[in-house]
């Protein structure tokens, strides 16, 4: 039976009916048409279906919806602001970060992660970070340097908040 709960998506309040066994990628992907976030391998080994959940990385295929309410829950819809790409989303275009795009959105969700913990994440620290999410077309490097990029013009700027 479908119970109604109150989620905060994207800094937005939403109501929204579903089963307590979906898992949130269920419930962001079907019931709130939020498709940014991936469905992958649902084993929690993949990250492409990675979305923060106050503020930390969590893998959404193995997460059930209904541990969500009361959190703030972060989908690659909610970096842009106003229309305007994040720094990393922006890094991610200019270095060729995403091929296929496929793992970007978890690329995307756990690198604003680390970038809103540590401004200035190291080689390692960024390898670190993104080791729960795969890439098939990559090599990695690109995306590393997504992140660096990121974390310099956030640093440069002096908005490291507004990583995602």
């Amino acid at each position: 039976m479908k119970q109604l709960c109150d989620l905060r998506v994207n800094g937005e309040a939403v109501q929204v009916a579903f089963e307590p066994y979906k898992t949130l990628l269920e419930v962001l992907r079907e019931d709130l048409n939020l498709t940014g976030t991936k469905h992958g391998c649902e084993l929690g080994e993949c990250g492409a279906c990675t979305v923060l959940v106050d503020g930390l990385p969590i893998m959404s295929c193995i997460y059930l919806a209904v541990e969500a309410v009361g959190r703030e829950i972060t989908t690659v819809e909610g970096l842009a602001t106003r229309g305007e790409l994040s720094a990393l989303q922006r890094a991610f275009a200019r270095t060729g970060g995403a091929q296929c795009g496929y793992c970007t959105p978890g690329m995307l969700m756990s690198g604003t992660a680390l970038l809103r913990e540590n401004p200035d994440p190291g080689r390692e620290e960024i390898r670190e970070a993104l080791a729960g999410n795969l890439c098939r077309c990559t090599g990695y490097t690109k995306i590393y340097q997504a992140l660096e990029l990121a974390a310099s013009e956030l640093r440069d700027a002096g908005e490291t908040r507004r990583a995602g």
